[in-house]
């Protein structure tokens, strides 16, 4: 039979024990309460990053159109006077000119694809976390079950004990 003051002390620590629940499960609740707040943030960086890749490939190609209207207005006439004379079609500046605005082209895809790609990596980041978590949580269910069991075990041997020796 337990003596009132192991009955004090096992109430003192299932009271600190249960206000540390508490603790635990209003801390949880305000995390929990920050989720929205913190999946706008993630949504709002997506999509800026995607206007930032769509404003960047738009610039660059409004630039680079003005280049190539620029170069075509000044140099096509007088390159395809000498080129009728001395070149061939493959040198031509309007093939040149195509075949930049391809590269061009080629370049923005690249953009395109390299900021879905770095999204991904996110997502895929994203999932590992969660992952390691769930590990985390299951890992200290189970630890806090053993250890419950080893305290269990301990107490059973010395109670045990202590009958053989009364």
């Amino acid at each position: 039979m337990a003596s009132n003051k192991e009955v004090k002390n096992i109430e003192t620590i299932n009271i600190a024990l249960d206000e540390t629940k508490s603790r635990v499960k209003k801390s949880t609740d305000e995390a929990l309460k920050e989720i929205p707040r913190f999946t706008k943030a993630v949504n709002e960086y997506q999509e800026e990053t995607i206007q930032a890749s769509k404003d960047i490939a738009d610039s660059f190609l409004d630039s680079q159109k003005e280049v190539i209207h620029s170069l075509q207005s000044l140099w096509v006439p007088y390159i395809e006077n000498v080129q009728n004379s001395y070149l061939s079609f493959w040198g031509s500046p309007k093939r040149v000119t195509e075949n930049y605005a391809r590269a061009v082209s080629n370049i923005t895809d690249s953009t395109i694809v390299a900021t879905r790609l770095a999204n991904n990596n996110i997502f895929a980041t994203m999932e590992a976390v969660k992952t390691s978590v769930q590990h985390a949580k299951d890992n200290a269910k189970e630890f806090s079950r053993l250890n419950a069991n080893v305290a269990n075990t301990f107490e059973n041997v010395a109670r045990d004990n202590l009958r053989v020796h009364v």
